[in-house]
């Protein structure tokens, strides 16, 4: 099973507060592990002017730095990717995750939204979900998450607050009839 491209949903009582409500984007999932980033929580008290800053980038115009700052994950907190539409390849790496959607996770990226030339839709985030080899899996298993297509208009377009339940809605499935309780046949 291969869920590279896809969200996870985390499902209620997932255990974990860092996890509760979120959307996953999973940028790579293989044998020996798997990579997502929460796409639906904003990183306390950072925008992309602090980051700027810090990387001595000079932004073109307010605008350009403007843009939120969202908590990827619990991994690596201080380290930054971009989430990004393909159309834009960073000089140095970009990877792409999938149709429409790449991850470029060097210095570069800032630079060029900086003067506008960077993708068209993006993403900022610190930090990354990890999970090791069969861990997701078995998490999948324990009913902590579901699986969705992603698409643009979920990732990019929808505010942060209602992404989890339009990836749960996409689904058909109505989030107020969730449960916290797993069963299984």
């Amino acid at each position: 099973m291969d869920l590279t491209g896809e969200l996870l949903i985390a499902m209620p009582g997932i255990g974990d507060p860092r996890f509760e409500h979120s959307l996953i984007l999973l940028c790579s999932h293989e044998d020996d592990g798997a990579m997502g980033l929460i796409v639906n929580k904003p990183a306390a008290g950072v925008d992309l002017s602090n980051l700027l800053e810090q990387l001595d980038i000079t932004p073109r115009s307010a605008e350009e730095a403007a843009l939120p700052v969202r908590f990827g994950g619990p991994v690596e907190t201080q380290r930054g990717f971009v989430l990004h539409s393909p159309e834009y390849k960073s000089n140095v790496s970009s990877l792409r995750v999938a149709e429409a959607f790449s991850m470029t996770a060097t210095v570069d990226v800032l630079e060029d939204i900086a003067m506008g030339r960077g993708p068209e839709q993006v993403m900022v985030m610190l930090g990354y979900a990890g999970w090791g080899p069969g861990q997701l899996e078995t998490e999948i298993a324990n009913n902590g998450w579901l699986n969705a297509p992603a698409t643009p208009e979920l990732v990019f377009d929808l505010d942060d607050i209602t992404k989890w339940e339009a990836a749960l809605r996409s689904l058909g499935v109505d989030p107020l009839t969730l449960s916290t309780s797993a069963g299984h046949a």
